[in-house]
């Protein structure tokens, strides 16, 4: 696992506007990435903000965070506290709040605080079993 403890450490590791890794990654810190971020294993971090930025994907295996801003998400699993994301695909997601513009897809499991889609036409759905909502 690669530990980033600041935003400059962050930014050392873009090359041709991608943030690669083969491995799992801890951000210490809060971070902007100006890129687009591809990493193999899981995403640890407190805050993600690649929203209006090339970082329009984030994908992973698992991506575990306080506050997710990005324009899409397509991971393995997302445990998070608050989701704001244009679009969301995952296998299962666990969250709190989540807010989406278009449309936030489950496969398998898929529970949270509260959802709203910021869109007239906007929707949510888990393939596999009901939506949970806790709130």
């Amino acid at each position: 696992m690669k530990i980033y403890k600041t935003q400059a450490e962050v930014e050392a590791e873009i090359k041709d506007e991608v943030f690669a890794s083969g491995e799992s990654v801890t951000f210490e810190c809060s971070v902007t990435v100006k890129a687009c971020l591809r990493i193999s294993g899981d995403i640890k971090a407190r805050d993600i903000n690649a929203w209006n930025i090339d970082a329009w994907d984030i994908k992973a295996g698992d991506i575990k965070a306080r506050n997710i801003n990005a324009g899409n998400i397509n991971a393995g699993n997302i445990n998070a506290w608050d989701i704001k994301a244009r679009n969301i695909n995952a296998w299962n997601i666990n969250a709190g709040d989540i807010s989406f513009y278009a449309g936030c897809i489950s496969c398998v499991k898929f529970v949270c605080k509260s959802i709203k889609g910021r869109r007239e036409q906007s929707f949510y759905k888990c393939l596999d079993s009901e939506v949970k909502i806790t709130g």
